[in-house]
């Protein structure tokens, strides 16, 4: 089995994309108005629009209503995007913080309230963690 995506379903495609688009510095492949990936080297974070839940079953997801997962960026070092995404970011929940597991990580809202983290691993164990 190979995880290939994590989707999040939102009611305003071009905020949510454009969001990510500059948060990630990568440019998203729109498959169609409702259906947008940004794909890195780990993993792509899928877009989907509110009018593609009926598709897989209606009322099956839900836009702006997760509290329970996080979507995780390794970064080459978190300080400097923050700095660089200081004027964009409307909801910080932790500037960065260097975690008890060796990661620092900057935690942040996304504009449908998604938490997003950037995070650079500072400790060898971490290091070693994420150089494999």
């Amino acid at each position: 089995m190979n995880l290939v995506s994590i989707r999040i379903i939102t009611a305003d495609m071009a905020r949510l994309v454009a969001f990510y688009e500059l948060v990630t510095g990568v440019a998203a492949d729109w498959a169609t108005s409702d259906f947008a990936e940004l794909r890195t080297a780990a993993g792509t974070l899928a877009l989907g629009s509110t009018r593609t839940v009926p598709l897989f079953a209606p009322g099956s997801a839900e836009p702006a209503a997760n509290r329970t997962a996080i979507v995780e960026f390794l970064v080459d070092d978190v300080d400097a995007q923050y700095r660089r995404l200081a004027g964009v970011l409307t909801d910080v929940v932790a500037e960065p913080t260097t975690m008890p597991w060796g990661n620092r990580s900057l935690l942040f809202r996304d504009p449908d309230g998604n938490l997003v983290n950037l995070f650079t691993p500072v400790t060898e164990q971490a290091i070693a963690r994420f150089s494999r």
